[in-house]
């Protein structure tokens, strides 16, 4: 893809796109805007109708960033909004909708690597349609033990009767998620990840499934805290800050039994990955037909 082919496909003024994002690998602005571009038939149902949190680094990721809720200064009139009080901050924040590829490129420009999704749609803000996992592996454990909780949280999901998704966090982690009927609250949601957690707890030491105990060395802490309104997921296929631009990637548990590795999905893998599984061939293809009710 040339730079002459962002400027047919979007009315976005595109800007400074030689600047190094990733310094590590010389990874320019460009090449972010094309990895969303070309992964959008894949990111923008996860986005639809979702108030986007971009994670943005408009120095290279070497450099602090700063995650935005708030539509910035200058979003163009186009660009779709949702407006919602927040208790927190005791004003009205003006959210992000991505339904779109121009929006998409629009956040990509403002170098927003990461792109998070909540776990509802704004239509029902309050009644998640995804249950969220979040495995994180606590130093000197890392991904080989996530993903042998991983594989033990799918045994007992299973025979609850559920099906569940698997992807790397992009990090150190892997995130499983639940597609839902959004009849729920998070409040129900939350407690069903938490209660799953104390009983992978109960059968493993190297689970641990309270906050209090999630720094804990050579432990993996089963994260239920992230099943909350407003609480987001990196959506599927965004980049991390990383060093070598790893990317938040789904996979299938036969992989992830076969073995994988998470430094092997990044900016410069992931488009040859797609490219390899060809239509339909998306790990997560499927998934947000799936829907599943919560008992």
């Amino acid at each position: 893809m040339r730079l002459v082919d962002f400027k047919e496909l979007t009315k976005v003024p595109l800007s400074n796109l030689d600047k190094v994002i990733y310094p590590k690998l010389g990874i320019t602005k460009a090449k972010i805007i094309e990895h969303y571009v070309r992964a959008a038939p894949l990111i923008l149902p996860f986005l639809e109708g979702r108030a986007a949190v971009m994670n943005r680094f408009p120095d290279g990721v070497g450099e602090e960033g700063f995650y935005e809720k708030d539509a910035p200064k200058g979003t163009p009139s186009w660009v779709k909004i949702y407006k919602r009080y927040s208790e927190t901050a005791r004003r009205e924040i003006n959210y992000v909708v991505c339904d779109d590829l121009d929006t998409l490129i629009w956040m990509a420009n403002l170098a927003a690597v990461e792109i998070n999704m909540p776990l509802s749609k704004v239509s029902s803000y309050e009644a998640p349609d995804f249950i969220l996992f979040d495995i994180d592996p606590e130093p000197p454990f890392g991904f080989s033990e996530a993903c042998q909780v991983a594989l033990m949280l799918l045994d007992e999901l299973e025979s609850f009767g559920y099906r569940s998704y698997v992807k790397t966090s992009g990090k150190k982690g892997l995130h499983v998620v639940i597609p839902i009927v959004p009849s729920s609250n998070f409040e129900k949601t939350r407690e069903f990840v938490h209660q799953m957690g104390r009983l992978l707890a109960k059968k493993s030491r190297m689970v641990v499934s309270e906050f209090s105990q999630s720094r804990d060395p050579s432990t993996v802490f089963v994260d239920f805290l992230q099943n909350g309104a407003g609480r987001t997921m990196v959506v599927p296929y965004s980049l991390r800050a990383t060093p070598t631009a790893t990317v938040s990637t789904p996979i299938s548990w036969t992989d992830l039994r076969k073995g994988i590795r998470p430094e092997e999905f990044h900016i410069l893998t992931v488009a040859g990955r797609l490219k390899e599984l060809g239509p339909g061939g998306d790990p997560w293809s499927g998934l947000l037909e799936d829907r599943q009710e919560l008992g």
